[in-house]
């Protein structure tokens, strides 16, 4: 394991410069991009149609477990082990965790100088849910996974989001697991089923001699590879074991992968849970359904299992719950999915229940998420002079609506009428309780197409986020690192937050 990281500069919770409100120095990222950065967006129908199989999932039924058992089944006979573990020896090493980052754009590649930096030494990376948007398709990996991560010396590993799904995930397991075959979904039952057979988006042809030669150009050194065994997967080390989870489109696990839970899970060693969906998120509990009976969380809840915590992506912000069980242990349940997508609310969380307010961290801080928020607003219904909130301004209004201490000690005035108002049509609950509707402006429970294109940019800050985790025989230190953008963070990112789980 390498030395320790060096401590970062002021983070968001110390000043408005750690959050990248002012930035002294242009970001280095912008020499990492591509000639032509794609202009990623989803007001354009062709993508909104490529995307139909959310929705098709949705209203006739997630055919996911289907296609993963066959694509299962497929791995087996060529040989993959039952157990779909990885055995790393070393007692104690490092691993960076990024989650949601395929978009190819500039909010992607500003991720990468501070995961460089803040990751030096790692033995491996795990990404945590949608490596590619918008629909995971194989000819998206030599502009979105094997430039972006080019420099990162050691092996990736992944569990698929539902944006990796939408081609039946046949990119991905291509990609990762070497698996190249079509496990298109068995046809639908019912009076409605001609619907889905004829709109369903079936996966397209993988180009493997254009994978291939992305991969020797851009990730192409013997440590950067690695074998992973399939769509879910442990690896296994002396100290902790580390279990990843397909979670398919709708969150549903099959079966088969729920008794292969079950069985990875046993035994006394601490373990981790990474999954494409969190478990806990917005102050609210998502158990994860297993086809057949019972959850995910049951399974990370039991005494038995010793797990320690559970890592999701899928929502693109970063939020810890320390969770107490009813025998006395607590459980760490972290959302990571900030690690390029757009920018999901913070400000939208109300004053958590799950555990005391004071015990819980999101990044970015609800008071920066509305201000960015209002000036997104503010620039699309071209009002800027009535709706944009400064940090302290929308700080303020988070502390009246919520009835909890600012993220950040600022010593001005209570928040004026105007800074209430577009917190309250932004989404801010009032002590927890929901706004009245007719107050609401789309923040998050609105079409993705809306929530991208509203809450997307290009200019600092970025509140993009990444975690290193440190192993060693006793304890796991996990670290949430910032990428704000800013040239002043990229070689020391601030570090947002910082938990220590003993082990023994």
């Amino acid at each position: 394991m390498s030395a320790e990281v060096p401590p970062g500069p002021d983070n968001s919770r110390t000043s408005e410069e750690g959050a990248g409100w002012a930035c002294g120095r242009r970001g280095s990222f912008h020499e990492l991009l591509p000639d032509r950065v794609p202009d990623f967006s989803w007001r354009r129908p062709s993508v909104l149609w490529r995307s139909r199989n959310d929705v098709l999932a949705r209203l006739f039924g997630d055919p996911a477990n289907a296609i993963r058992r066959r694509c299962v089944a497929s791995l087996r006979e060529r040989g993959t082990p039952a157990a779909f573990t990885v055995h790393r020896p070393a007692p104690e090493f490092s691993f960076a965790l990024v989650g949601d980052p395929g978009e190819g754009d500039r909010s992607q590649y500003a991720v990468v100088p501070p995961l460089l930096h803040a990751a030096e030494g790692t033995d491996f990376m795990i990404i945590a849910s949608d490596v590619i948007y918008p629909t995971g398709d194989a000819e998206h990996y030599p502009e979105k996974f094997f430039r972006p991560y080019k420099d990162y010396p050691a092996p990736i590993y992944a569990v698929p989001g539902n944006h990796d799904w939408y081609d039946g995930l046949r990119g991905f397991l291509h990609v990762f697991c070497g698996l190249d075959e079509n496990c298109s979904p068995p046809p639908w039952r019912g009076p409605l089923a001609f619907i889905p057979r004829r709109l369903w988006r079936h996966s397209g042809a993988v180009d493997a001699q254009a994978l291939a030669e992305a991969r020797r150009l851009y990730r192409g050194a013997p440590g950067q590879q690695a074998a992973q065994p399939g769509p879910y997967w442990a690896i296994d080390t002396p100290a902790l074991r580390i279990i990843g989870i397909d979670t398919g489109i709708t969150g549903r696990l099959d079966r088969d992968q729920g008794r292969w839970l079950r069985e990875v899970s046993g035994g006394p060693k601490p373990k981790l849970l990474v999954t494409g969906k969190p478990l806990y998120v917005d102050d609210g509990h998502r158990p994860g359904a297993i086809e057949g009976g019972g959850t995910v969380d049951e399974i990370v809840q039991d005494p038995a299992h010793h797990y320690v915590a559970a890592i999701g992506g899928d929502i693109h912000n970063y939020q810890r719950y320390p969770v107490r069980t009813g025998d006395g242990r607590t459980i760490q349940y972290i959302v990571s999915g900030g690690g390029g997508a757009f920018m999901h609310a913070t400000h939208i969380i109300p004053r958590t229940r799950v555990v005391e307010e004071d015990e819980f961290r999101c990044y970015p801080l609800r008071g920066d998420s509305l201000s960015r928020y209002s000036k997104l607003y503010g620039r699309w219904l071209r009002l800027p002079g009535f709706f944009e909130l400064t940090p302290e301004e929308a700080t303020a209004a988070v502390e009246h609506r919520l009835g909890i201490k600012p993220g950040r000690g600022y010593r001005g005035p209570a928040a004026s009428r105007r800074a209430r108002f577009v917190a309250a049509v932004l989404g801010v609950p009032r002590n927890g309780r929901a706004r009245p509707r007719f107050l609401r402006l789309p923040v998050r429970r609105v079409p993705q197409r809306f929530r991208s294109e509203l809450a997307d940019w290009d200019r600092p800050p970025f509140f993009k986020s990444f975690l290193r985790l440190d192993v060693t025989e006793t304890r796991l230190r996990i670290r949430c690192f910032a990428a704000t953008g800013c040239g002043d963070h990229e070689t020391s990112p601030p570090c947002e937050d910082e938990v220590t789980i003993p082990l023994r």
